[in-house]
């Protein structure tokens, strides 16, 4: 019998390679604004608290300025509204999924197991990038950085999907890539598990002190 009944998971770094895509679009926003690009590496840290917020450091390292200064500035809405409708066009256009994905996901459901998406990338973003990869159909539930009023850390996301599926906490596992993933799991009381190839701010997940290290998302099956 299966461990878990409820699988939830991260988006960028967990399930999808986006960074490459992610740092076009950032530096499509840049060049629009007469301001220097920014390296594949430097976007790839600020990946995992939103699209917005990633904006805004890229902004704050652009300018070097404070990033509270970029925050209120007259000019953000607009530069934001750019980088939206580039982001929206590099959807999908160099991003890929991780091995197994797919698979893992489509046997997880062949199991009767709920799956759940727990993503901070606000939600037109990430129906963009599922759709893109044809991972829409696969969630019983999706919980983006703006479907509630917190965001992980905040187990919130995570405690609405243990409510709507009635899955006891006991029954549910976190499959992440980031310190984010492990604190929100943790404030959940649920498992946390997670992958080293993803998207940590620069550090190695093992910091983090996840439940378990997955080499590759097939794991998910052998429990």
């Amino acid at each position: 019998m299966p461990t878990f009944d409820l699988y939830l998971f991260d988006l960028d770094g967990t399930l999808v390679d986006t960074a490459p895509e992610v740092c076009d679009a950032v530096n499509d926003t840049l060049r629009r604004f007469d301001l220097p690009e920014a390296g594949q590496v430097q976007v790839t840290e600020w990946i995992g608290h939103g699209m917005q917020e990633l904006l805004i450091q890229a902004l704050a390292h652009a300018g070097q300025i404070a990033v509270a200064t970029v925050r209120g500035s007259d000019s953000l809405a607009l530069i934001a509204s750019e980088f939206s409708r580039y982001y929206l066009q590099r959807c999908g256009s160099r991003s890929q999924l991780y091995p197994h994905v797919r698979e893992v996901l489509l046997a997880l459901r062949a199991r009767n197991a709920k799956l759940a998406l727990v993503t901070n990338k606000e939600s037109r973003y990430a129906a963009a990038l599922l759709t893109a990869h044809a991972l829409t159909p696969l969630f019983d539930l999706q919980i983006c950085g703006d479907t509630l009023p917190s965001r992980k850390p905040d187990p919130a996301g995570i405690e609405h999907c243990l409510s709507a599926t009635q899955v006891p906490r006991e029954r549910a596992l976190f499959v992440g890539d980031s310190s984010i993933d492990v604190a929100a799991a943790r404030q959940a009381g649920v498992a946390v598990w997670a992958v080293p190839y993803g998207y940590n701010m620069g550090q190695a997940i093992a910091e983090s002190r996840p439940d378990r290290i997955l080499s590759d998302l097939a794991e998910l099956l052998d429990e």
